[in-house]
């Protein structure tokens, strides 16, 4: 099998990042030029002001809003994005910026820069963008992050609940890669060793400081945030979002159909994780208790989820990407079956 590796050209994680960018911008070779910044409200009038200090004198650029995560507006955004003649494109904030840049600069052919202000989950440095309208639920491929800038001093200021979920997101490799292994000892898929060490070591080591990061500590966020691009490295170098991505994705799509906005995308992987580590035989005690220690939910109640919706998920998870072979297989869980691995995981009540 063959499929090209991109990987970002330049990573910066630390203290005080931003001041990072007027190098990288000339090191790119678009100082003096034009550049867009898509950014969401809430995260510019916070800081903003930080980014444009850093800009101003280096390039022209033009902040665009990124005001909804969907298709729709991704279009839109391009086509005014192409009406300024950039030579480069930014992400500026949550995950909601980032996936919105990467879609345009897919669509433009342009570099994109990824500039995290949250570490709610893995796609800030992966070439895979969500966004609602696409005729999938989940992601597709667009453009990988030329570079990467990690401002500790503002990730860490963001809600603990996104940190948690980015935790979340992280812990789930564990079960990804064991559904990767099963789809390839079963159905002959390609299994890359080194994609799958990268994730899961990215797993274990959200897992050793998940006290430190379920309160917020500072130094235990670079160590988060490493992990987030650990496992969106693996991406680019698996080709496929399979290191990061299995049944409990799986079950948080399902979710997302079944009762959309009620949970953070890392908080429902999370509850995935238990259940179908529990499915592979695995350690899904150890699973729970770290959550636990992350400050992360271990209940679908406690998400405002119905136990109902939960078992309805488990028995539709497996049909909505068919072509992706995970331990809950080919004709998915019964509801009995479903309902029995929610309770026995204490999951539902």
């Amino acid at each position: 099998m063959l499929h090209p590796i991109e990987l970002p050209l330049k990573i910066v994680i630390g203290d005080n990042a931003l001041r990072a960018i007027p190098s990288l911008l000339e090191e790119l070779g678009v100082k003096g030029e034009n550049i867009v910044v898509i950014s969401g409200p809430n995260v510019w009038s916070k800081f903003g002001d930080k980014l444009r200090s850093v800009l101003e004198d280096v390039v022209e650029f033009e902040k665009l809003n990124a005001l909804q995560a969907s298709t729709m507006h991704a279009e839109r955004l391009s086509e005014e994005v192409h009406e300024y003649s950039p030579r480069l494109v930014v992400g500026f904030g949550g995950g909601k910026s980032i996936d919105l840049a990467k879609y345009v600069a897919y669509k433009l052919n342009l570099p994109v820069v990824s500039i995290p202000t949250s570490p709610s989950h893995d796609g800030i440095a992966s070439p895979f963008t969500s966004l609602r309208g696409l005729n999938k639920p989940f992601s597709i491929r667009t453009t990988t992050p030329i570079a990467i800038v990690a401002d500790i001093d503002i990730i860490s200021s963001a809600p603990i609940r996104l940190i948690r979920a980015g935790a979340g997101d992280l812990v789930a490799k564990l079960t990804a890669i064991r559904d990767w292994r099963l789809a390839h000892r079963l159905k002959g898929e390609y299994y890359g060793e080194y994609a799958a060490k990268l994730a899961l070591l990215s797993a274990k080591h959200v897992m050793e400081y998940a006290a430190e990061i379920g309160r917020g500590a500072k130094e235990a966020i670079r160590v988060l945030v490493e992990g987030l691009v650990s496992s969106s490295v693996a991406m680019c170098i698996a080709g496929s979002t399979r290191p990061a991505s299995g049944s409990e994705h799986l079950f948080s799509h399902a979710l997302d159909l079944l009762a959309p906005g009620k949970a953070l995308h890392g908080e429902q992987v999370a509850l995935g994780t238990i259940m179908m580590m529990y499915l592979h035989g695995g350690n899904w005690k150890r699973v729970r208790n770290t959550l636990l220690k992350l400050g992360l939910p271990v209940r679908a109640r406690d998400l405002g989820i119905e136990d109902e919706l939960v078992i309805k998920a488990l028995t539709i998870a497996h049909k909505l990407r068919p072509s992706r072979y995970t331990i809950l297989g080919e004709t998915g869980l019964t509801w009995e079956a479903a309902e029995k691995l929610a309770r026995i995981t204490g999951v539902i009540e």
